[in-house]
């Protein structure tokens, strides 16, 4: 099991930077490559907190790794390698060398179970993603068929549910029908994998690119930041199960009585280390393995 307790909050490289979001700073290499750093920051409520989890950007770099050569016969990805040589020691373990691709601007997200803000939509319309469902469904529930719900990728704040039509008018028939079907194709997979593992995937979201015209699966793939995992021992109709990501940060950020808009607060060690081990219990489940 991994000992590594201090939290890599920033990372500055001698390489040109070519982005750095709320979780990882991404550099350029040479040729058609990036590095993508994964660090320990979390954010909540689109607002990236001042207290890091510890080993957090290991398991999502790691578990990313695992699902993209897992899924490679099914769909190509960007992955090229890991740990880049002549970084310092402490980003072992978080690195991937990518393969530049064209982002294509919309999260692709795939519910196999009636939660979150499909939830809130079907209680207020009978709607996900602005498809009817049958009636009387009730929250957790195994949905009849997985579903495709495309949503804008936002650089700011939320991203948006949109329909499928929209998305087709966006980006064209014949690329939205692929991304529908090169998602709905990897949730499948992951998903009796995951059954198998003792774990319920509720819901997750991919990204892609274009590399000379072909579709590939970028960014990450099956982490506890992209999807919704629940204990399948303790799954019940009706109830919101607890799930292994960062909630337990939000219900603690909620109850703490933070306005959203203020500094948000340190988290306390409790809550650091329960939500640690939340992330190092699912890439164990997941790969058979301990975090090393």
């Amino acid at each position: 099991m991994s000992t590594q307790m201090d939290a890599v909050m920033e990372t500055h490289l001698n390489l040109p930077l070519f982005a750095r979001g709320k979780v990882r700073d991404t550099y350029e290499l040479d040729g058609d490559r990036l590095l993508m750093v994964a660090t320990d920051r979390l954010s909540a409520f689109d607002v990236v907190l001042p207290t890091g989890i510890p080993d957090r950007g290991r398991v999502l770099t790691r578990l990313s790794a695992f699902w993209f050569r897992r899924t490679a016969p099914l769909q190509e990805n960007h992955l090229l390698g890991l740990d880049h040589p002549d970084l310092p020691a402490y980003l072992a373990g978080r690195t991937m060398v990518v393969r530049r691709c064209r982002r294509i601007d919309f999260e692709c997200v795939v519910r196999g179970y009636l939660a979150g803000s499909a939830w809130a939509e079907y209680r207020a319309s009978g709607t996900v993603a602005g498809e009817r469902l049958p009636g009387g469904l009730r929250e957790s529930q195994r949905l009849p068929e997985p579903l495709f719900t495309p949503a804008t990728k936002a650089e700011s704040g939320h991203d948006q549910n949109i329909s499928f039509e929209e998305l087709r008018d966006r980006v064209g028939a014949e690329l939205a029908d692929r991304l529908r079907e090169r998602s709905l194709a990897l949730y499948r997979e992951a998903a009796a994998y995951a059954e198998d593992r003792g774990l319920i995937l509720a819901d997750t979201k991919f990204e892609f690119g274009l590399a000379n015209d072909q579709l590939v699966l970028i960014d990450e793939a099956l982490t506890p930041d992209s999807s919704r995992y629940w204990d399948a021992s303790a799954y019940q109709v009706g109830r919101s199960p607890e799930s292994y990501d960062k909630q337990f940060v939000r219900d603690w950020l909620v109850a703490s009585g933070w306005d959203r808009s203020s500094t948000p607060p340190a988290l306390p060690p409790e809550v650091v280390a329960q939500t640690r081990r939340r992330y190092l219990d699912a890439y164990r489940l997941l790969t058979g393995e301990e975090l090393t």
